[in-house]
């Protein structure tokens, strides 16, 4: 008689715990997320960036090139875009003419995009990114080549961007920090010696081995999205096929271990910093390994901390100074030198001295951050940045929950720190002749840099 009374009772109890557990899920849900991507391989030869001894247009493909998207949206229904480029790096007009289009069709502001280039140089050149290094130097026919392909690109983005909008659903965040150990400052380690220097423990400068990892699950809990950085130039390879590099081989890496997850990678501070040894596809896909199991040791072996279901979005572009600018009759003379990048500036910095009647002492360089629930701040800076920016910034702010991007939104020059622009060289002053800027930076770039940063994360929160 007690037999239909006791399996009543247990069923009810079944009951709540489905409803408890459920509730529960359901509590976790309060994020939106949605994915995208669009391939943006060229589908005939051109010209590729990244570096200047290259004399013909690419041969063929490695590895597929991408754009992904990433939309969140957090439980006030604000939202964010993040979008992964597997280039070496984009202009401001590009971004203008993205922002614009996304403004018109989603109604999105500024503040709530962002673009996160792999630096990779084994991608595509375009028209205003290195220019004097890439499309100021070549023919006409690349030239069309090039302009055509930037073109073709903006649509892409969009495309990537509303396939993610389209795809929104319920999620969860969570954040962890890994590591990887390639990555070497290259200004202070003679590149042929690092192996023994290595093997001795003796490698010098400042690097950032963190491997920052945003996880998005979905109802069910599979991983749909993982979004990660490195710090540390995409420069093992420099031949003649297109090539994500080491930061493409870890995002197939993860993604074959995560079937149906898409992997996001960003760049940090790493424009002084290389993967070294390199020069051979055997490392590029080695190094892609590193990265990915670094990640994977965070999605499967730590506590990931989950991220409350609130987005804060700020961005500003501050008026960075240059130095001392060069005259009219200093160009002019730089237009008979025997490098032709030195010749290609000058005469386009000629050109806009006609056009305009002066050159421009200060830059628009753009500076955001994004406010995680409490629990991470994701600072995107523009240009290739020195690694002394990441570690003074995550010193300053928080070591783990403070994740600093460069390559981001507009890829203009080298963004060195004040120690590096005091000791000068390549990331210090040289490479500015390659992005087609008249001078070195002021000496207080990285103040102001800080100074907004600092400001951001306040207002973001």
């Amino acid at each position: 008689m007690l037999r239909p009374a006791i399996t009543f009772w247990m069923v009810r109890l079944f009951i709540c715990l489905l409803i408890g557990v459920s509730t529960v899920a359901a509590e976790g849900m309060q994020w939106q997320a949605g994915v995208g991507r669009t391939e943006i391989t060229p589908t005939g030869p051109m010209w590729m960036a990244g570096y200047g001894h290259r004399d013909h247009p690419a041969e063929g493909t490695l590895t597929p090139l991408w754009c992904k998207a990433l939309v969140l949206e957090d439980q006030q229904q604000r939202r964010a875009v993040l979008v992964t480029l597997d280039l070496v790096g984009i202009d401001r007009r590009l971004t203008l003419d993205i922002c614009e289009q996304l403004k018109s069709e989603f109604g999105l502001d500024r503040s709530q995009i962002a673009f996160c280039c792999s630096h990779t140089h084994t991608g595509p050149a375009l028209v205003r990114n290195l220019a004097p290094l890439h499309y100021l130097v070549v023919d006409t026919p690349e030239q069309e080549r090039i302009e055509a392909y930037s073109k073709q690109l903006v649509g892409k983005i969009v495309q990537s961007v509303r396939t993610a909008w389209n795809s929104l659903e319920p999620a969860s965040l969570a954040w962890g920090s890994g590591e990887a150990t390639f990555a070497v400052n290259r200004r202070e380690n003679v590149e042929a010696n690092v192996p023994a220097v290595r093997a001795a423990q003796q490698l010098s400068g400042p690097v950032n081995h963190h491997v920052p990892v945003l996880a998005i699950r979905n109802a069910e809990q599979q991983l749909r999205c993982v979004v990660f950085g490195y710090a540390c130039h995409a420069t093992v390879l420099s031949f003649y096929q297109w090539s994500g590099d080491y930061p493409g081989f870890a995002q197939m890496e993860l993604e074959s271990h995560h079937p149906n997850c898409t992997a996001m990678f960003w760049a940090g501070c790493g424009a002084d910093q290389n993967p070294l040894p390199r020069r051979s596809v055997a490392l590029a896909q080695h190094y892609g390994r590193r990265l990915a199991n670094a990640v994977d040791t965070v999605l499967l072996t730590s506590d990931m901390e989950p991220i409350e279901p609130s987005l804060g979005t700020v961005y500003q572009e501050v008026a960075l100074p240059l130095d001392t600018l060069p005259s009219r009759s200093e160009l002019q003379t730089q237009t008979e030198s025997k490098d032709r990048f030195v010749v290609a500036r000058a005469k386009k910095l000629l050109e806009t001295l006609d056009a305009r009647g002066h050159l421009e002492e200060t830059y628009p360089y753009p500076i955001a951050v994004w406010k995680l629930g409490q629990q991470v701040d994701f600072v995107l800076l523009g240009g290739e940045v020195v690694v002394d920016y990441a570690n003074r910034l995550m010193s300053e702010l928080g070591q783990q929950r403070t994740w600093v991007a460069g390559y981001a939104n507009d890829v203009m020059a080298y963004i060195p720190s004040r120690r590096v622009l005091q000791e000068g060289g390549y990331e210090g002053a040289g490479a500015m002749v390659y992005y087609g800027l008249p001078s070195p930076w002021a000496p207080d770039v990285e103040k102001i840099i800080v100074d907004e940063v600092q400001r951001q994360t306040t207002l973001s929160d």
